[in-house]
């Protein structure tokens, strides 16, 4: 039977940090996979959640299986962070949150759920988007589309575009959109554009289908999930994927929550006995660690104070490095605009590099990047600046 298997190449950022471990260069530099890594390129654990994981340890008595949906108190923080304090949908009993394997264990879960709803159904995505979306949800039989987003000549998205293409989907298809932090780009919308794209929505009959990976990396906790929450009080039914691989720093925990809106509670019901009937079908019980952590963090004053700090911290040194790298480029040179990446926000950012620079930078310099010159700027440090900005400008 195996013997039909062929070999497959390596995923294409997965393989960059294989080759980017292989590398003996001491001065080589990872920007290709999206961790965060503090100044001395590590990823640390935050103190808030190694406080958490004390006090776990203190009082767990038991190893027994999680309920189906998840850690109840890490369900009820998740949708009090995703949705905020009071939010109408909420209070109308109309959204239900259940514990997911990660991100990407989320984003299935709805993918599958979409799939018993409407088989074959429309999802658009941005294009670009994550490149994991694109099996992950493509994988469980819908449909997808893509929707114009990105503009590689101005760096910057090509909003009209992405609207009038908006006004042309059928009703009842979904879209995928980046709550903040767009992966792979860095640029969002700003309110006024999500006000914008609420409206067609609305008009069309449009599901948002909303990744949100990144909350508290471009904004803020609050600013971040500005357009989510908008959607989620004007439109009947919505689907939220939430990360805290990031925001946390629960990378191996896999942890995160899918939050669904439903447009009456009955409905809401229903639809949460066909979530977990898809969970049990592909993972059963979900993990305890990271939710609990999560469940911990955000049920104390202390440790959610600490951890708010500890992420402005993240957020701030990624935009100052923005700023920083923008300044070290225009330093060198002036004959390629670069100011667009401290206009960015959350990780990533293209440079806007062909194909040949890049294999020229990991080559030569062993700086490591997609094909598409996405870097994750988190992957800078203050050290590797001026080595980072002069291979750059040598190879434009």
């Amino acid at each position: 039977m195996f013997e039909t298997l062929s070999l497959l190449p390596n995923d294409p950022i997965l393989g960059l940090s294989i080759a980017y471990a292989k590398d003996t260069n001491p001065n080589k530099v990872d920007l290709g996979v999206g961790v965060y890594k503090n100044d001395v390129g590590q990823t640390p654990i935050m103190r808030a959640v190694a406080e958490a994981e004390k006090l776990r340890i203190t009082r767990d008595s038991t190893k027994a299986y999680t309920p189906p949906a998840g850690v109840p108190g890490a369900n009820e923080v998740a949708t009090q962070l995703v949705f905020g304090v009071g939010h109408p949908a909420v209070e109308a009993g109309r959204v239900r949150t259940v514990q997911a394997p990660g991100g990407c264990g989320a984003l299935r879960v709805a993918a599958e759920l979409i799939q018993r709803a409407k088989p074959g159904a429309n999802l658009w995505v941005s294009t670009p988007t994550w490149a994991n979306h694109i099996p992950l949800l493509g994988s469980a039989g819908l449909t997808l589309r893509e929707y114009p987003y990105y503009d590689y000549a101005t760096h910057s998205i090509d909003f009209a575009a992405m609207l009038n293409t908006f006004k042309e989907i059928p009703r009842g298809d979904l879209v995928l959109l980046h709550a903040c932090c767009h992966n792979p780009s860095g640029a969002d919308l700003t309110p006024t554009q999500w006000d914008q794209v609420a409206d067609v929505l609305v008009e069309r009959g449009i599901i948002p289908f909303v990744d949100m990976a990144y909350q508290g990396f471009g904004e803020g906790l609050e600013e971040d999930a500005y357009g989510l929450r908008m959607l989620a009080s004007r439109v009947p039914e919505m689907i939220v994927a939430t990360s805290f691989s990031k925001n946390f720093g629960l990378y191996r925990e896999r942890a995160a929550a899918l939050s669904l809106v439903f447009a009456t509670p009955q409905q809401a019901d229903a639809g949460l006995s066909q979530v977990l009937n898809v969970a049990r079908a592909i993972y059963s019980m979900p993990p305890a660690h990271g939710s609990t952590i999560v469940d911990i963090i955000l049920h104390s004053d202390e440790l959610t104070q600490l951890w708010q700090s500890e992420l402005t911290q993240m957020r701030e040194r990624i935009a100052g490095l923005r700023v920083q790298l923008v300044d070290a480029l225009h330093g060198l040179q002036q004959a390629r605009d670069f100011s667009f990446i401290a206009k960015e926000r959350g990780m990533f950012s293209f440079l806007g590099l062909t194909v040949a620079q890049v294999h020229q930078l990991k080559n030569d310099y062993s700086i490591y990047m997609t094909d598409t010159s996405r870097i994750s700027v988190a992957g800078l440090t203050v050290e590797k600046m001026d080595y980072v900005s002069r291979a750059i400008v040598a190879v434009l």
